[in-house]
């Protein structure tokens, strides 16, 4: 039986989240995909990973719709192994992982793999300068059939469905510009798809490593991916070990890592940091009255990470150019300990160009 404390000590070990520099070379989430949900999404989880975002540049990274059709930065120089990587491993994969645009494909007898190469070539083609998205859906919903199309209550108008819409970019080839809201797509330049992700990039290997032990439910959640695919494409380099009474896998190659794995330092993570997007929240939380507070169905706050252990939520502030940062912490906190979760509300008022108002500990 292994302690929890291990497990949460070698995911902070293994995503550097107690590092005090680092690169974009050398960022381990980077090869998995760093999602860039809210004001502190991608930057902020580079940031708190020691990475210096202030001299990042497009140049450096690109942002894809990718895992669970989310936002997520990678590294630019790995946009084609990315790109095979995140591909649906199968048809019945595609279908899961674009939800109810399935039926209507289904029904027309269009499979879904086809469905999302035909949005994809349509949207290359559409796509020949940087485009709103808005833009984008607008043109396909005139050249594609009924099947791949719905109505939207909301905007009183017919679109695509939004998930193939999302997975088929990488697929045309395309990211999303970044600092665009509405979304800009734009043709990746010299976009290959490679033939294979390889074991760095692949997902499952992925999650194992930054993420693990786990099981294959686990990754099939992270991914929307049916449990039966997932586990079709275990690792074999993997050792067996028991987490809360459950069977888990862990890559071989990590096992003295996990054994030896001890983790200090305070960080603020954002609400859709890697490390909160772990699928076995009751070993991350297990308190539900806290699991429900950091996992709300809307409205996420960060949380606060301190020496391997989440301690409270955190919620940001801000008025003008200052930023107060409201603590929200599950166990009585030592003044050291609220002096290190002060230096960092600093370095994040800093990495959001504000002042800092203060730090607000509820009681």
């Amino acid at each position: 039986m292994v302690d929890r404390r291990q497990v949460m000590n070698f995911r902070v070990r293994a995503q550097q989240l107690d590092r005090g520099q680092g690169t974009l070379a050398d960022t381990a989430v980077l090869d998995l995909g760093v999602q860039n949900t809210g004001p502190d999404g991608a930057r902020w989880a580079l940031a708190v990973r020691g990475v210096d975002v202030t001299a990042m540049s497009g140049t450096d990274v690109v942002l894809l719709w990718t895992v669970r059709g989310a936002p997520h930065l990678y590294r630019r120089a790995d946009v084609g192994e990315v790109a095979a990587a995140v591909a649906p491993f199968s048809d019945a994969d595609a279908g899961k992982r674009i939800y109810d645009a399935a039926k209507p494909l289904k029904a027309a007898g269009i499979a879904n793999l086809a469905a999302l190469d035909e949005i994809a070539e349509r949207m290359r083609a559409t796509v020949t300068t940087p485009t709103v998205k808005g833009d984008v859906s607008g043109r396909l919903a005139t050249v594609l059939p009924e099947p791949y199309l719905r109505f939207c209550r909301p905007c009183d108008a017919t679109h695509l469905y939004e998930m193939p819409f999302r997975l088929a970019a990488v697929r045309a080839g395309l990211e999303l510009q970044l600092d665009t809201s509405p979304p800009v797509l734009r043709r990746i330049t010299g976009f290959r798809k490679a033939a294979a992700a390889g074991e760095r990039f692949d997902l499952i290997r992925a999650y194992l490593r930054l993420l693990g032990p786990a099981t294959p439910k686990h990754v099939a959640d992270y991914l929307d991916a049916p449990v039966k695919e997932v586990k079709a494409l275990w690792p074999d380099d993997v050792i067996e070990v028991m987490v809360d009474r459950e069977v888990r896998s862990l890559l071989a190659a990590d096992d003295e890592a996990f054994e030896s794995a001890e983790a200090t330092g305070t960080r603020l993570l954002g609400p859709y940091d890697l490390f909160l997007q772990a699928k076995d929240r009751a070993t991350v939380v297990p308190d539900a009255a806290h699991a429900k507070e950091l996992w709300p169905v809307l409205g996420r706050p960060g949380a606060v990470l301190v020496d391997g252990e989440l301690v409270g939520t955190w919620r940001p502030r801000k008025s003008g150019k200052t930023l107060t940062v409201a603590v929200g912490p599950w166990r009585r906190l030592s003044a050291a300990t609220r002096t290190a979760i002060t230096a960092q509300a600093e370095r994040l008022a800093a990495h959001r160009s504000v002042s800092l108002g203060g730090v607000d500990f509820a009681s």
